[in-house]
């Protein structure tokens, strides 16, 4: 009877993994917002930047088993130092600034989010990127001609709606999570365009 005893227990353990790691999660975001949001940041940035190796591998039937591991690297680097505090910030920004209270306070962060955070963040993935890979000035200049347009664009009709939702319907301390998860697709959709 003891040995099927403990089996139940640790079935019941397993079920109960992903309950502990939400609360570990909201205890460290109460606790740690900007380092909580930065390492998520970081994390599922070099994620989204591996899934984006894979694709472009499947899609050049490239047969080769190796990946850049540079890439991810990178990719946590900015995730970690820029889009986590940054987008915390933002966000928190936002909330004080336009207030709910405030009349289409919906509409005007989203603007606000849509027609300045978004071509100046973009401008900084761009520079931060280009630099990462070691490139010189004049390339940086080629690349973000070449890029930041289409981006841009891409940007709105991808971004747009995610922030809509995130911005209105998504609780302040889990915005930047939310937008780590639709990056996932982003990043894939920028690390295409470097290849």
């Amino acid at each position: 009877m003891a040995p099927a005893a403990s089996k139940l227990r640790a079935g019941a353990g397993l079920g109960a993994l992903p309950q502990r790691a939400l609360a570990q999660y909201l205890r460290l975001l109460r606790l740690y917002p900007v380092l909580t949001k930065a390492a998520t940041s970081g994390i599922l940035s070099a994620l989204g930047n591996f899934l984006a190796q894979l694709i472009v591998k499947k899609r050049e039937k490239e047969n080769s088993q190796k990946l850049d591991v540079i890439g991810p690297l990178r990719y946590a680097i900015y995730g970690f130092f820029f889009t986590g505090p940054l987008s915390h910030f933002f966000y928190v920004f936002m909330e004080h600034w336009i207030p709910s209270e405030v009349p289409l306070a919906g509409l005007k962060r989203l603007l606000l989010d849509r027609l300045l955070f978004a071509p100046a963040f973009l401008l900084l993935f761009f520079l931060i990127m280009n630099f990462l890979e070691g490139r010189d000035a004049a390339a940086v200049t080629v690349q973000i001609r070449r890029s930041f347009w289409p981006a841009l664009r891409m940007n709105w009709q991808v971004w747009t709606p995610a922030q809509f939702v995130n911005i209105n319907y998504v609780p302040l301390q889990f915005r930047v999570l939310f937008a780590n998860l639709v990056s996932l697709f982003w990043y894939v959709y920028l690390a295409s365009l470097g290849k």
